[in-house]
């Protein structure tokens, strides 16, 4: 009898043994994932927080829709202000148009900047690249500075785990606020590009962007360690904002979702449709919201697949670590 009794208690303590062990693999499988494997993005997946910061959104995509989304921040620039924003590489690179952004740039006195890149084409030298912003018609509706063209800068890079300093252009600190314009798209080194990218490898010179790319060791060339080329970015990115004293703000375009980059000179045709554009003060939170809404689009597999195979979300992790910004957000639809 004893005997029996003691089979039916081991029975009983391994099937609560066993129904322990499956309620924590649900749990686990519940949980966001916040890894270094950029599988998932950390999305809305709980109600944010009341401090977090606001990503304003329209679904207009239009001279209009890009005013009011501006509008919608309550900022008010002072002194001089450059539009920082990518010139692209050919006229059939999704980069954005002259038309869209006009009256915006427009309206605040502002002066399109830019600098060369790091891996040759029409923009690696300082008089094809202004030949080309001519040619692509941004220097007919504002001032437009190259901002490397006379040399670089170091800013010092606070907290940084692969990056000490960071090279921009000399012209830099030429300007009071920074009125950060991106198109937001994949990218065939990372991933994606967004606002972080357009602070980090957007502003730095030439040799900065090489910088940046080999996480801090080459001057020149564009291949390195793939994650510390991505958390080099995120540092890059703090340099600038902490330089700036935080007088930038964000915007990000979403339209021609290509799963290339402006950079491209014959970029893949997109498989999503056109999203909206979206404004913030915060370039983490604002990232984070785009990549959130290319995960629930239709046809987003190749540019999900882009991001993932580049390991791109691991910028906005360490972006949020260093303190550049945060990932959760409450996001404002603006639209009537």
């Amino acid at each position: 009898m004893r005997k029996e009794k003691n089979i039916r208690c081991f029975r009983m303590l391994a099937i609560c043994a066993v129904l322990m062990v499956l309620v924590m693999v649900f749990v686990l499988s519940c949980a966001p994932s916040k890894g270094r494997s950029g599988d998932s993005p950390v999305s809305q997946t709980v109600q944010p927080s009341r401090d977090a910061p606001t990503v304003y959104f329209t679904e207009d995509i239009s001279p209009e829709g890009l005013m009011q989304i501006y509008t919608e921040l309550g900022a008010s620039p002072a002194g001089k202000i450059a539009v920082k924003l990518s010139t692209g590489e050919s006229p059939r690179s999704n980069h954005l148009r002259p038309e869209l952004i006009k009256n915006l740039v427009q309206s605040l006195g502002g002066t399109i900047v830019e600098c060369n890149t790091a891996y040759g084409g029409r923009r690696a030298s300082a008089a094809m690249h202004l030949q080309l912003a001519k040619d692509h018609g941004f220097t007919s509706i504002a001032d437009f500075d190259l901002q490397d063209s006379e040399g670089e800068i170091s800013l010092p890079v606070s907290g940084g785990e692969i990056l000490k300093e960071n090279f921009v252009g000399s012209h830099f600190l030429n300007y009071d606020y920074y009125v950060v314009l991106s198109h937001f798209k994949g990218h065939q080194m990372a991933g994606y590009g967004g606002a972080i990218k357009n602070i980090s490898i957007g502003i730095a010179s030439s040799s900065g962007k090489s910088w940046i790319h080999t996480g801090g060791t080459q001057r020149s060339g564009l291949r390195g360690n793939q994650e510390h080329f991505l958390m080099g970015m995120a540092e890059a990115g703090k340099s600038v904002v902490d330089s700036l004293k935080g007088n930038l703000l964000y915007i990000n375009v979403m339209n021609r979702l290509s799963i290339d980059c402006d950079c491209n000179g014959s970029p893949a045709e997109p498989d999503i449709h056109d999203i909206g554009i979206l404004s913030s003060f915060d370039p983490v939170a604002l990232d984070q919201a785009c990549i959130d809404l290319v995960w629930k689009a239709e046809g987003n597999e190749r540019l999900v697949n882009r991001v993932k195979s580049q390991k791109g979300l691991l910028t906005l992790e360490h972006a949020e670590k260093i303190g550049l910004g945060s990932r959760e957000y409450n996001l404002v639809t603006i639209d009537g």
